[in-house]
């Protein structure tokens, strides 16, 4: 097949490297291995330069090789008996890179809590805007299996992030208490 486009391998790596970098530490939440992953992704891109054949499909392909990476990664690190949230935590008590909020961090707990296919299920379809039928194309998974991650990520994460609040918002009430009374 013959197409006129031209890969240019730093043009893409300047258009997708925040793509590829974020994915990567949403499903990963370790800034250190998602760099790694990103790094591996776009050499694999380099060695692969010649089989792209658009801008869209260059695009389908980082996110569809970042999102099996860092599965990958994941597993790796389960195969290990190692637990990446529990260790990131034990080592540096909260997330690598600091949350602009204390609520927004534990939201990224929340999300780093979902199980792996519905965490990427959610990150594929809110931060990279994909349709259910892009999301199952690019995880190579059945649009069935994709709506139900989506609707079950969603049920679930709803249900961490009300708990979570309510505590977030008992915590915060308990330490206005405590300035007003002096125990602070």
């Amino acid at each position: 097949m013959t197409h006129d486009w031209q890969p240019d391998f730093e043009q893409l790596v300047d258009e997708h490297q925040s793509m590829v970098f974020s994915l990567a530490w949403r499903m990963t939440g370790d800034r250190g291995l998602a760099e790694e992953i990103a790094q591996d992704v776009f050499l694999e891109m380099d060695r692969h330069l010649a089989k792209l054949e658009s801008p869209a499909h260059a695009c389908f392909w980082l996110r569809r090789v970042t999102m099996s990476r860092s599965t990958d990664a994941l597993r790796r690190r389960r195969v290990r008996g190692v637990d990446l949230w529990v260790e990131m935590k034990e080592q540096h008590g909260l997330a690598l890179e600091p949350a602009p909020s204390p609520l927004s961090n534990r939201l990224e707990e929340i999300l780093a809590s979902l199980p792996e296919a519905q965490r990427s299920a959610l990150i594929l379809r809110y931060q990279e805007d994909l349709t259910p039928d892009e999301i199952a194309v690019t995880i190579g998974a059945p649009l069935a299996t994709v709506k139900s991650n989506l609707q079950r990520g969603l049920k679930l994460l709803r249900a961490r992030a009300s708990n979570q609040l309510q505590e977030f918002v008992r915590s915060r009430n308990f330490a206005g208490e405590a300035q007003s009374d002096g125990r602070v």
